[in-house]
């Protein structure tokens, strides 16, 4: 899996869960993961967990660090497990960072939360040949609709905490493939 943290800031505003925005955006062909720090406005028009569409929820931070990834060849169900996968790392990297505060950090589902408050936000979806997953975790808690937790308050800084993320992210995928290479068929 190629990956590439990105040095420009720009916001997350659902445009970029799309098929080949690693690729044509950013050169990144393939199985490929994107990190940058940026605002977050998803509009409606550009939401698509149908929970957050139903409650009318508003996905909104002042300054977040984003994670798009796009998996070529897998099902939906995969995609969210790799999202999963990709929640539990980045759990995995703040307790690295920051072992006292880490270790308080609690994964439900796609979600993190520290000290009763929301961390994360995330999504998988299927496009016609892969799966996008979008996952984002607030640096400020300013400009959030719900109380949220932010790597401020973590003393994490986003550049360290998205290279960690996205070279084990990597790994864990490549390790992945790998192993399903290495099994014959029964």
């Amino acid at each position: 899996m190629k990956t590439s943290w990105l040095v420009d800031q720009f916001i997350y505003d659902g445009t970029q869960l799309r098929p080949l925005f690693c690729y044509l955006q950013h050169g990144l062909l393939g199985n490929a993961c994107v990190a940058w720090r940026g605002p977050c406005d998803v509009s409606f028009e550009h939401m698509v967990d149908g929970e957050d569409l139903l409650q009318k929820s508003q996905i909104a931070g002042s300054d977040m660090v984003h994670f798009v990834a796009e998996i070529f060849d897998l099902n939906l169900l995969g995609g969210v497990a790799l999202q999963r996968l990709l929640t539990g790392i980045v759990r995995e990297s703040l307790v690295a960072l920051n072992p006292t505060q880490g270790l308080k950090i609690l994964r439900d589902g796609d979600d993190l939360y520290w000290d009763g408050r929301k961390l994360s936000i995330s999504v998988a979806a299927k496009a016609t040949n892969s799966v996008l997953i979008h996952f984002a975790i607030n640096f400020s808690t300013n400009g959030t609709p719900v109380p949220t937790a932010g790597l401020q308050e973590l003393n994490i800084l986003p550049e360290d905490l998205a290279k960690l993320v996205l070279n084990k992210f990597s790994a864990e995928f490549i390790s992945i493939q790998e192993a399903s290479w290495k099994v014959k068929p029964v």
